[in-house]
């Protein structure tokens, strides 16, 4: 199915992008590909050489290219920042997935429920009593906002999108589908006979311009709030468990998951499949390499790597090391032998 995107001339683009052309300025491009892409319509970026000579053999329309590059024999803009053009290209040729104004017939909304005018619910949406929809709120088709839930101006649920109690998003915020916030927190205690689950009665808070990953889970604390903090964002498929407390300008990737009452300080970037004990404390401005684990409080800002987590000089000294215990190992047998080492 082709796309509705009456697309952009070039000599439009290069009057937007401050470029200089080099081409056709009627001709039209509609669609953000990469530079190995193939489209009569695409339009890519390249910033190096390697990059160029692959936009100049690649199946793009048109490239935006850094001023004073060699020119790659198509059509290109020549502008001082490429990854900065095609940026706001993307932005350009982004389509918001279809919503009707105002309630579909079909959503569930209790009359307890507080809907502002300009918000908008989609087919099969629930809206239970108590919750609050603020000024252009967007409520996706088959999303469910439970009790007492509230959304603030500007907030976005997808499709599938799941609060069940007590969840409360600050403006601007963003939930994937399949999220889930609210859930219960993973409690439970051994009687000496079965595990015992423990109520789990608190909230979800999340602060202005949080975005939240599809199937990412927040689970509500067990007491009081589990809480992430301005311009936090979390990628998709991450855990985070109850009474956590996240800062602002955070990033979590895929796969991480956060142990319940953990304390993330703000401006911290947590890499894929990383994880974390239980109630402990990341200090502001950490970043955690990939699949690391962290065991203990960290207290000092830096990059952190490995399993316990160590400042990354330190582990990469020690991942080292490890390729040579076969050899290390065997230098010491023949030293327990008596044997002259070279």
């Amino acid at each position: 199915m082709e796309r509705d995107v009456p697309g952009w001339t070039l000599g439009e683009l290069a009057t937007l992008f401050g470029g200089e052309l080099v081409g056709p300025a009627d001709l039209r491009v509609t669609t953000p590909i990469p530079v190995d892409g193939v489209d009569p319509a695409g339009l890519t970026f390249a910033e190096s050489d390697e990059f160029l000579r692959q936009a100049a053999a690649g199946g793009a329309a048109a490239v935006l290219a850094p001023k004073g590059a060699t020119p790659v024999g198509k059509p290109t803009i020549f502008v001082d920042s490429p990854r900065t053009s095609f940026g706001v290209f993307l932005a350009m040729a982004q389509r918001p997935l279809p919503l009707a104004a105002g309630v579909h017939p079909t959503a569930v909304v209790s009359p307890e429920a507080t809907v502002a005018e300009s918000a908008q619910i989609g087919p099969y949406a629930v809206v239970e009593r108590g919750a609050v929809i603020g000024e252009r709120c967007r409520v996706f088709p088959f999303c469910y906002v439970g009790e007492n839930c509230h959304l603030g101006e500007g907030t976005v649920l997808f499709p599938h999108a799941v609060l069940y109690q007590d969840v409360t998003i600050g403006a601007r915020g963003i939930v994937h589908s399949g999220a889930v916030l609210g859930a219960d927190g993973f409690g439970f205690t051994w009687n000496g006979q079965r595990q015992v689950k423990i109520p789990q009665v608190g909230g979800v808070t999340l602060g202005d311009d949080v975005e939240i990953g599809a199937i990412t889970a927040v689970d509500r604390a067990t007491a009081g709030q589990t809480m992430i903090g301005n311009d936090s964002k979390l990628d998709n498929l991450v855990q985070v468990g109850h009474n956590t407390r996240i800062g602002s300008h955070t990033v979590v990737a895929s796969q991480t998951g956060i142990s319940g009452s953990t304390r993330i300080g703000d401006r911290v970037t947590i890499a894929g499949q990383a994880a974390t004990n239980d109630h402990i404390t990341i200090c502001d401005d950490v970043v955690l390499a990939g699949r690391t684990g962290v065991t203990s409080d960290i207290k000092e800002a830096g990059t952190y790597f490995g399993l316990p987590a160590r400042p990354l000089g330190e582990a990469m000294r020690t991942m080292m090391l490890t390729t040579k215990l076969q050899e290390l190992f065997k230098r010491v047998k023949d030293l327990e032998r008596g044997k002259e080492i070279s």
